[in-house]
C-alpha cells in the first residue's frame, strides 16, 4: 500500500459548484488528491440541510451527508452581491483545471457576470466545465422535477428490487427503491470518468471541453441483465427476493435465514461449483449425492442470474436453507464455506465491516478527526490501493466559509506571481484515421489495453475505456471463455425481434450473446493459450506494446502464468496493471470468490435496501456492485494514466469489487459512527425523514407503479390540491405525514391506482411535483423520449451476431464524445476474431506462423 500523503491526482484543481447531484463526484476526486474547493453562498450550501445531524439540531455544520460526500474539500463563501467576491470567483476558477457544477447551488454562477458556462468555455479555452443535470441540458424532460426516488423509477433499478410475487405471479407489494442516493453515487461514478478522460486530453492537446450528464440517462444504463434481454429477445424479468430479477421468478431463493434472524448469501456457480457446495454440505451431515454435470465443462458460461434454476439447484439451495437454519449469525462458518469453494457471504451491515481484519489491512476506513468536536468519527476512505499515491484521507468536511481568507490570500499572490495554470506536457494530435465514427477525435487514442478482463465488473471498466478511445486487445481461451452466454440473440435474428410480440427463443452460439456484446463493443479478440510457452512469449510481446494491463481473474493467477507485476515491469517499465478481484489481493479474504450479489452482501449494499425490520431486506435485483465495479475500475486506470503522464511511473492497481461496495455505503457507516444508529430500512420512504409523500404507488394496469416524492411543503400543497379530498387536510404538516405515512401512502394509492403512470407523471410534473414511472427495460426501450433525444443506444455491427444496439457512455464530452464502438466502429468480438490482425499487424507475423499456432494449440 503507498503513502497517502499525496494522491494519484495531485495538483489538479477543480472548483466545485454542486448540489447532491454531484457531491459524489468531487468527493472521488478529492480522495484521489485534487484540490477541490467547494463554492458557498453566504447561507451555505442547500446539501448543509440534507439529514440525518450529527446533533439534535438542524446545523448547517454538522450535516452527515455533507460530512460523508466533502470529507478532504475546502469551502469559500461568496455572495454574488458583492464585486469583490465576484472577482474572487472569477481568479478562483481562472486558476483551475475543472469547475464543477449542478442543481441549486450553482445557480450562484448565474449571478455573476462572465460566469456562464459558455463564456468561460471562451475565455478559458483549456478549463473543463462539467455538468450534473437531472435530464439533459435538452429535451423533452429536461423540465422535469426528480428526487433520488424519482430516478431509481425512471432509470430502471426501481423495476428490478422487491420481493417475491404471489404463488399466481402477482405482486401484492410495490417494487423497492434501493438505499439513499443511488442515482447520483451511479451518475458521480461515471461523470468522474469523463472528468478524467478530459483531463488526459487536456494534458496531451491543451485544450479543454463541456463535459455534461444526466443523471437519469446514467441510471437507466446502470442495470444489468434487464435491458439486453429486452433488446434481444423482447424478454421482461421479474423482481426476485434479494436476488437477480429473472424470466422466471425462482422457487427458492439464495439468502437463508439464521435462526437470529440474519442471512447468508449463496451463489451456485454452474454444476463444477453445486459439487463443492455438496461436498462441504456433506462434512456438516447433510446429504452430499450431487455429481457432476457433463455440460458445465463444455467451456460455454453463464452469467450469474442469467439462467433458469434447475431442480438440482433449487435442491442445493433447500440444503442450505436447513444448514443455515442451525446456526446463528455469529457462527455460521462462511470462512469455512468459502474455503471450501462456496460462493457466499453473510448480508452484514455497512457498520459491521469496520473491525473486519481483511479491510483494517488494506486501509479501507480511517479515523478523521473533527477538532471542534473533540472527536474522530469513522469514514470509508479507500476503494483500491497501489503501488504508487492512490486516495488521500484529507480533513473531515470544511465549516461553513473555513477556507475563505486563506484562499483570498492564496490566490492574491499567485497574482503577484503571475501564476497560470500547468501547461500540457506534449501535444498529441489525432492522425488521420483515428477519428471515431462521430467524426471527432476520442480522448484515449493511441492507449493500448492488453484485457484479461471477464465478468461486467472488470470488462465493463475495459469496455468504458474503449468508448473513449483506447485500443482493447480482449484475451480469451476456449478452456475458461469469459460469460457470454446470456440475452442470447433470438433465433430469426433481428427481423423476428422486429414483429415479435411475446418472449423469443435464443440461439445457443456463444458468439452471439447481446449481454457479452453490451459490455465488450469495440474491444479486439484474440485466443490464446498463455499456459503454453509460445503463448506466453505472445503475451509478453504485446504487453510489452502496451500501456495496461487488466485482469478480473482471482489473485494470483497472472503470477502463477509468470506475468506478475515484477515481470510486467520488465517488458514495459510504465505499465500499468490493474487488477479488480472481489475482496481484492491483500488482506485474509485474497482468495475468497465473489460476483456482484456476494460483493454486495458483505459490502452491507444488500442490506439497506428493503422494507423496514422485521421483514427481511429486499437488496439489489441484478449485480449493481458489478457496475460500480467497472465504473471504479476505470477510474483507477485513468488516474493511473494521467500520473504516469506526470511522472513517468506506471503502477499495480489492486482493486476490490466489495470494496466499491463498502466506499458508496460510507453514509451509513458515518451515521453509525456518529449517533451510534446502525442505517434502518425505510421501504421507500425517505431514510432521511425529510419528505413526505415519497413512496411507490400503485398505477392503473398490471404491475404499474409511478414514485411520488414530495420534497417541499409546496409540492405536498400542489398535490392535495389536485387530489382535492376532504383527508387532505389531516396531512397539512411534514411532521404530520411522516408520523402517518402509511396511512398517507393508503390514501394516495387509492388515487393512483386507476391512473395511467404516465399521465400522471406529466400532471404531477406540469405541477412541479418530482414524480415517474417505475419504468421496465421495455419502456427506456420503446417510449422514453428523453432517452431517446440523449441517444442513449448506439447500433454496431457485429461479425456473427448482426447489427443491434447497446449502451452509450451517458457522459457528454463536448469536444471527444465517447463512442460504443471504439475506434473500430464494431460490436464485441467473436471468440478470436482478430487473431489475424493482432498477430500480424501488431507482431508481424506470416499467415503460415499464425496458421501454425493454431495447429499448436497456442490460438
Amino acid at each position: 500500500m503507498s503513502d497517502d500523503s499525496t494522491g494519484v491526482l495531485s495538483g489538479l484543481r477543480v472548483v466545485e459548484a454542486a448540489d447532491e447531484q454531484a457531491a459524489h463526484a468531487g468527493l472521488l476526486v478529492a480522495g484521489l488528491g485534487a484540490d477541490v474547493i467547494k463554492v458557498e453562498p453566504p447561507q451555505g450550501s442547500l446539501t448543509r440541510r440534507i439529514g440525518p445531524f450529527a446533533g439534535d439540531e438542524d446545523d448547517p455544520n454538522s450535516s452527515l451527508f455533507f460530512w460523508q460526500h466533502n470529507r478532504g474539500k475546502r469551502s469559500i463563501v461568496v455572495d454574488p452581491a458583492s464585486e469583490a467576491d465576484a472577482a474572487t470567483l472569477r481568479a478562483l476558477i481562472g486558476s483551475a483545471d475543472i469547475l464543477l457544477c449542478s442543481g441549486a447551488d450553482a445557480e450562484l454562477l448565474n449571478g455573476i457576470r462572465g460566469l456562464s458556462i459558455q463564456q468561460l468555455l471562451s475565455d478559458q479555452p483549456g478549463l473543463i466545465v462539467a455538468r450534473m443535470t437531472p435530464f439533459g441540458d435538452d429535451g423533452p424532460w429536461s423540465s422535469y422535477r426528480a428526487n433520488d426516488l424519482v430516478h431509481l423509477a425512471l432509470g430502471g433499478p426501481v423495476m428490478n428490487c422487491g420481493y417475491d410475487p404471489l404463488p399466481d405471479g402477482n405482486y401484492d407489494l410495490p417494487p423497492i427503491a434501493p438505499a439513499a442516493w443511488q442515482s447520483y453515487i451511479i451518475a458521480g461514478e461515471q461523470l468522474v470518468i469523463g472528468i478524467l478522460a478530459a483531463v488526459y486530453y487536456r494534458r496531451h492537446t491543451g485544450t479543454g471541453q463541456y463535459v455534461s450528464c444526466a443523471v437519469h440517462e446514467a441510471v437507466a444504463k446502470s442495470t444489468e441483465l434487464d435491458l439486453m434481454n429486452w433488446v434481444m429477445r423482447r424478454s421482461p424479468l421479474q423482481r426476485q427476493t434479494c436476488r437477480h430479477a429473472a424470466e422466471k421468478v425462482s422457487q427458492v431463493p439464495t439468502v437463508a435465514q439464521t435462526k437470529d434472524g440474519r442471512y447468508l448469501l449463496t451463489m451456485p456457480m454452474g454444476a463444477k461449483n453445486e459439487v463443492q457446495v455438496a461436498e462441504f454440505l456433506g462434512t456438516h451431515g447433510l446429504p452430499n449425492d450431487f455429481v457432476q454435470d457433463d455440460a458445465d465443462t463444455a467451456g460455454n458460461r453463464n452469467i450469474p442470474g442469467s439462467s433458469a434454476v434447475s431442480e438440482r439447484s433449487t435442491r442445493l439451495l433447500e440444503l442450505v436453507q436447513r444448514f443455515v437454519r442451525k446456526h446463528s449469525y455469529d457462527t455460521l462458518p462462511w470462512l469455512e464455506a468459502q474455503r471450501a469453494g462456496v460462493v457466499c457471504s453473510p448480508v452484514r451491515r455497512p457498520h459491521e465491516n469496520v473491525h473486519d481484519e481483511h479491510w483494517l489491512a488494506r486501509g479501507t476506513f480511517a479515523q478523521v478527526e473533527h477538532p471542534e468536536l473533540g472527536r474522530p468519527f469513522t469514514y470509508a476512505v479507500r476503494r483500491w490501493i497501489s503501488t504508487e499515491p492512490d486516495w488521500v484521507v484529507g480533513r473531515r468536511a470544511p465549516l461553513l466559509g473555513e477556507d475563505t481568507e486563506a484562499l483570498r490570500v492564496e490566490l492574491a499572490g499567485a497574482a503577484q506571481r503571475g501564476s497560470t495554470r500547468t501547461e500540457p506536457r506534449a501535444a498529441l494530435a489525432p492522425e488521420p484515421g483515428q477519428l471515431s465514427a462521430l467524426g471527432k477525435p476520442l480522448p484515449l487514442t493511441g492507449v493500448r489495453i492488453f484485457d484479461f478482463s471477464w465478468f461486467l465488473a472488470s470488462a465493463g471498466g475495459t469496455r468504458l475505456l474503449t468508448a473513449l478511445g483506447a485500443e482493447c486487445i480482449k484475451v480469451e481461451w476456449k478452456d475458461n471463455p469469459d460469460t457470454r452466454i446470456a440475452a442470447m440473440a433470438p433465433v430469426g435474428g433481428r427481423a423476428a425481434r422486429a414483429t415479435a410480440t411475446a418472449p423469443l427463443p435464443g440461439v445457443t452460439d456463444p458468439d452471439m450473446g447481446g449481454q457479452f456484446n453490451n459490455k465488450n463493443p469495440g474491444k479486439r479478440g484474440l485466443s490464446l493459450n498463455v499456459r503454453h510457452p509460445k503463448g506466453l512469449e505472445i503475451a509478453k510481446r504485446l504487453i510489452a506494446q502496451s500501456d495496461i494491463v487488466a485482469e478480473g481473474f482471482s489473485p494470483g493467477v497472472l503470477d502463477r502464468w509468470g506475468l506478475g507485476y515484477d515481470e510486467l515491469r520488465k517488458l514495459k517499465g510504465d505499465i500499468i496493471y490493474a487488477q479488480q478481484s472481489g475482496m481484492g489481493t491483500a488482506g485474509r479474504y485474497g482468495r475468497f470468490r465473489a460476483v456482484g450479489p456476494i460483493a454486495a452482501a458483505l459490502s452491507g449494499v444488500s442490506e439497506m435496501s428493503g422494507l423496514p425490520d422485521p421483514a427481511m431486506p429486499a437488496g439489489w435485483g441484478y449485480s449493481y456492485l458489478d457496475w460500480i465495479g467497472a465504473y471504479s475500475f476505470a477510474t483507477a486506470i485513468l488516474a493511473a494514466l494521467d500520473y504516469r503522464d506526470r511522472t513517468g511511473r506506471g503502477q499495480w492497481i489492486d482493486a476490490s469489487q466489495t470494496e466499491s461496495g463498502i466506499y458508496i455505503s460510507g453514509g451509513a457507516i458515518l451515521q453509525w459512527s456518529a449517533t451510534g444508529k446502525p442505517f434502518q430500512r425505510a421501504g421507500n420512504h425517505s431514510p432521511q425523514k425529510a419528505a413526505a409523500p415519497h413512496a411507490v404507488y400503485r398505477a392503473a394496469g398490471q404491475d404499474r407503479w409511478i414514485a411520488i416524492a414530495c420534497t417541499t411543503d409546496a409540492n405536498w400543497h400542489a398535490l392535495a390540491s389536485l387530489i382535492d379530498e376532504p383527508w387532505t387536510a389531516d396531512f397539512d404538516t411534514l411532521a404530520g405525514r411522516l408520523a402517518r405515512q402509511d396511512a398517507l401512502d393508503r390514501h394516495i394509492e387509492t388515487w393512483t391506482r386507476t391512473r395511467d403512470a404516465y399521465q400522471l407523471m406529466e400532471l404531477l410534473q406540469t405541477h412541479a411535483i418530482p414524480a415517474g414511472v417505475c419504468q421496465t427495460a421495455a419502456d427506456r426501450c420503446d417510449r422514453d423520449p428523453q432517452l431517446a433525444h440523449l441517444n442513449w443506444l448506439t447500433e454496431l455491427d457485429g461479425t456473427k451476431i448482426g447489427r443491434w444496439p447497446v449502451s452509450e457512455l451517458p457522459v457528454k464530452l463536448a469536444a471527444t464524445p465517447a463512442y460504443a464502438g471504439g475506434l473500430i466502429n464494431r460490436g464485441a468480438p467473436c471468440y478470436g476474431e482478430d487473431n489475424d490482425w493482432v498477430l500480424g499487424e501488431l507482431l508481424g507475423m506470416s499467415k503460415a506462423e499464425i496458421t501454425a499456432l493454431a495447429d499448436d494449440g497456442v490460438i
